[in-house]
C-alpha cells in the first residue's frame, strides 16, 4: 500500500467532491473517489482525465478507510454509516472548503446565513470584478472553491457557505465574514433544533482573530447575541435598518443608504439601487461595507450597486401575460425567504407554495398572507400543513402536483394588476430536480400561456 499519510478519499462525486479530488491530485495525493449513487458522465470524465480511481452505487469501506483523511460533500449527513464508519476509525473527515483553504494565499470574503447569500455574494464579487481585482466566486455558487484553488491563482475568493460545508470545517479562517441573518431552515439536518443549526452557522467564526471582519445584520436578534457571546477578536461592522450606526458600518436615513467605513461614507437612494426590496437592501449594505474594507474606489462602489445584474430564480420578473405579472422567486426554500417576497410585492398575490417541508413554521407568514394573498396555488406531494394554517385566512386554496397546472390553474385565478407569486418556502425535492429546475419549469410554463 502507498504511504497512507498521502492518501485521501472524497465522498459524494459531484461539483464539490470533484474539485477536491482534482486539487488532491495536484499537492500529489492518491487519491480515492466514492459515490453511493451515480456518478454524472461529465464528472466520470473529469475523473478519467486526472487519472483519478472512483467508484460509484456503493462505498468500498475497506479502501476508503485507507485514507489519511476524508473530504465529504456537504449533502452527505454525518448520521451516514460510511461517515460514521470512518469517525469511529478516528479518520478525520473534513470539508471542501477546509481542504481547498489550505492550498490557497488569496484573501477570503465569505458569506453565510439563511437567507440572502447567494445575491450578497455575487453583488460583493461583482463590485470586486468591476474594480479590477483578480477575483473567483465559488462555494455555494459557480465552479467549486477548491477546482479554483487547483486551476487558477485569485487574489481574491468571494464564497457563499453553507451550514452543511460548515458542519466539517475546524481550521478555516476567512478574512472577512459576513453574516446576513439566521432564521429557521434545514432543521431536518440538525435534530430539529434552531440553536443547533444557529451554531453551525457561527463556525464561520471560530478562527477569526483581531486582523479579521465580520460585517453582521444588527437587526437579528439570533446573530448580535451571538456575537456577544462569542467574544470573538475580529472587528464588528454592523448593518440596519431601524437604526443609525455609531461608526463603522451600515444604515438608512431619509430613504438613503449610508456606508461608513474609515470616515469614509458612500450615499445612494433606494431607488438609485439595482436590489430592490427590503431584504436586499441588508444585501447591499453588507456587500458595500465589504468593498470598502478592500478598500475600493466610492465610484466603482456606487456604480455597480446601481448596475448589478438580477439574480436568476430570485424575485425574478418573468413574464406579464394579459395584465397578471409572473415572478420566479424558487430559491425561496424557506419561510423567511417567502416571508421577504410577500413583504416586497403591492398587488394582490395568487402564490405558489409547497414542496418539501424542512420543520417549517408558517405563521409569520399569516399576516402577509392575509393583507395580500387572494388565492394559494399549492404545489408539492403532500400539502396538508399549508392547507391546515392558510385555510382560515385564504378563501381559495387548491393543489397541484406539476408546474404546468399549477401555472396554468393560478393565471386563471388572477385578474389584470395581480402577481403570480412562485416563492415556495419548501424545499423541491419531491417533484424537481433542485430550486433551478423549479424556476426553469416555471419559466417555461408562463411562456407556454
Amino acid at each position: 500500500m502507498a504511504d497512507k499519510n498521502k492518501n485521501m478519499a472524497v465522498i459524494g462525486a459531484g461539483i464539490s467532491g470533484v474539485g477536491a479530488a482534482i486539487l488532491a491530485k495536484h499537492q500529489g495525493f492518491h487519491v480515492f473517489v466514492s459515490d453511493f449513487g451515480k456518478i454524472s458522465a461529465d464528472n466520470k470524465s473529469l475523473l478519467d482525465k486526472y487519472q483519478i480511481e472512483w467508484e460509484e452505487g456503493q462505498h468500498s469501506l475497506s479502501r476508503i478507510m485507507e485514507a489519511s483523511f476524508v473530504v465529504k460533500s456537504p449533502g452527505i449527513s454525518d448520521k451516514t454509516p460510511v461517515i460514521a464508519a470512518l469517525k469511529d476509525a478516528n479518520i478525520k473527515v473534513i470539508s471542501e472548503i477546509e481542504f481547498a483553504a489550505n492550498y490557497t494565499k488569496a484573501r477570503l470574503i465569505c458569506i453565510t446565513g439563511s437567507n440572502g447569500k447567494t445575491t450578497t455574494t455575487k453583488l460583493t464579487y461583482h463590485i470586486l470584478k468591476n474594480a479590477g481585482l483578480n477575483v473567483g466566486i465559488a462555494g455555494n455558487v459557480g465552479e467549486s472553491f477548491a477546482l479554483q484553488v487547483a486551476t487558477e491563482k485569485f487574489d481574491f475568493y468571494v464564497l457563499e457557505i453553507s451550514s452543511f460545508q460548515l458542519d466539517n470545517c475546524y481550521d478555516f479562517k476567512p478574512d472577512t465574514v459576513i453574516l446576513t441573518n439566521i432564521t429557521p431552515d434545514h432543521l431536518d439536518r440538525y435534530e430539529y433544533s434552531f440553536e443547533k443549526y444557529a451554531q453551525a452557522k457561527f463556525r464561520i467564526i471560530q478562527n477569526l482573530t483581531s486582523n479579521d471582519n465580520i460585517i453582521y445584520n444588527a437587526d437579528d436578534e439570533i446573530i448580535t447575541e451571538l456575537l456577544h457571546k462569542s467574544g470573538t477578536k475580529a472587528k464588528l461592522f454592523p448593518f440596519s435598518q431601524k437604526r443609525k450606526i455609531d461608526g463603522d458600518g451600515a444604515w438608512i436615513e431619509d430613504n438613503t443608504i449610508i456606508i461608513n467605513i474609515n470616515k469614509t461614507k458612500i450615499l445612494m437612494t433606494l431607488e438609485q439601487l439595482a436590489l430592490q426590496g427590503k431584504h436586499n437592501v441588508y444585501n447591499t449594505m453588507a456587500g458595500g461595507i465589504a468593498a470598502r474594507l478592500e478598500s475600493i474606489r466610492k465610484e466603482t462602489i456606487k456604480q455597480s450597486l446601481f448596475d448589478f445584474d438580477q439574480i436568476e430564480h430570485r424575485m425574478e420578473r418573468v413574464n406579464a401575460v394579459r395584465g397578471v405579472t409572473f415572478i420566479n422567486d424558487s430559491k425561496a426554500t424557506n419561510v423567511n425567504s417567502a416571508w421577504y417576497a410577500l413583504e416586497t410585492i403591492k398587488e394582490p398575490v395568487v402564490w405558489i407554495v409547497g414542496g418539501v417541508d424542512k420543520g417549517n413554521d408558517y405563521s409569520s407568514l399569516i399576516p402577509s398572507v392575509q393583507e395580500k394573498v387572494k388565492a394559494i396555488v399549492c404545489l408539492g406531494l403532500d400539502n396538508e400543513k399549508i392547507i391546515n394554517i392558510f385555510s382560515p385566512f385564504v378563501e381559495t386554496i387548491i393543489e397541484t402536483a406539476q408546474m404546468n397546472d399549477a401555472v396554468e390553474k393560478a393565471f386563471y385565478l388572477g385578474t389584470p394588476g395581480d402577481v403570480v407569486l412562485l416563492s415556495p418556502a419548501c424545499a423541491s425535492f419531491d417533484l424537481f430536480e433542485n430550486f433551478e429546475d423549479r424556476g426553469n419549469q416555471f419559466k417555461r410554463a408562463v411562456q407556454d400561456l
